[in-house]
């Protein structure tokens, strides 16, 4: 058998140290990585020009998208397949079984856990009704018809957004003149210490880590400046999440403020890659790793044992072309 391991990067984008990351795991694990990298633009794509080969796809709502994709991987003989991006992974849930059979794993969950994450209203309801503490939710309607008692002020966010775009917030009924455009789900306005927490979950749907840490800085919508922490209150919650969505693989990770006066809230899922995963690598809790051990028959070495305490500063780098 070769040494070598293809890994397809799916809109690769800016997602440089994910990438290297993922050579870094190959790397240790004895393997020669070749990273081949997708994008709508490969040509003006930080990862895609860091990769060993770049290729252009269609959009992920393209019909063209899962067979242009499947014969990359049949090209390139990989291994692996890791979506970056919330707006491709149900077309990967729905197209895994066609990525089997020519050898490549695709690192999704199912298409029901992931309809779930992709829709805050029934990332909220499907918590909820497993016990996990959420932000209490409303309507439009809620807000508007008086009969609720409202914890003003409230925010609001799109149903399938990202990146914290489209979000508006509303002091009280003094600002519900107009209804915000789109379909937003409204949600309690919570303060406090902000946390991404990224798991691991085998294929047997059993939780092996659970990482957290502090959102310090942000810059659209991803952390700029991040602290691993160990909290027994966030792996218990990790654990319940697991239970709560039988069909998770790989990693996810979710997001939850802890809130001075009503306690830790889950607010949000992602059944992918989380834009902080680096630092998560960098302290030993090594889900690239896992995942290619897993796709390459090895047996998984998943463990809990990584560092806290350790803080990633992030910078703009270059490239030119």
């Amino acid at each position: 058998m070769s040494d070598q391991l293809t890994i397809i990067l799916s809109s690769a984008g800016r997602r440089v140290g994910l990438l290297n990351c993922l050579r870094d795991a190959a790397r240790d694990l004895g393997l020669i990585p070749r990273i081949v990298a997708l994008d709508l633009d490969p040509d003006r794509s930080t990862a895609c020009l860091s990769a060993d080969r770049r290729v252009r796809v269609p959009r992920a709502d393209d019909p063209g998208f899962i067979p242009a994709v499947l014969e990359v991987a049949r090209t390139e003989g990989a291994r692996l397949l890791v979506p970056t991006i919330d707006t491709e992974l149900a077309a990967y849930a729905a197209a895994r079984s066609a990525f089997e059979e020519i050898g490549c794993a695709v690192h999704v969950s199912s298409p029901d856990v992931v309809a779930i994450a992709r829709d805050k209203r029934r990332t909220a309801a499907a918590l909820k009704s497993a016990g996990i503490a959420v932000p209490e939710t409303y309507d439009w309607h809620t807000l508007t018809d008086g009969g609720a008692a409202v914890d003003w002020p409230v925010i609001g966010k799109p149903v399938s957004g990202s990146s914290g775009k489209g979000i508006v917030t509303l002091a009280g009924p003094e600002d519900l003149a107009a209804k915000p455009a789109g379909d937003l789900i409204f949600q309690d306005l919570l303060s406090g210490p902000e946390y991404t927490v990224s798991i691991f979950v085998d294929r047997a749907g059993t939780l092996r880590t659970s990482f957290a840490h502090l959102r310090e800085q942000t810059r659209g919508g991803e952390v700029e400046k991040g602290l691993s922490v160990r909290l027994p209150e966030i792996d218990a919650i990790s654990a319940q999440i697991v239970d709560a969505l039988p069909g998770l693989w790989g990693t996810v990770c979710y997001q939850l403020i802890h809130d001075p006066v009503k306690g830790p809230r889950v607010f949000e899922i992602n059944a992918r890659f989380g834009g902080g995963y680096p630092l998560a690598h960098h302290c030993g809790a090594r889900f690239a790793q896992w995942l290619i051990e897993d796709a390459t028959g090895r047996p998984l070495s998943a463990h809990d044992d990584w560092t806290e305490g350790v803080r990633m500063l992030r910078h703009d780098s270059e490239i030119f072309v």
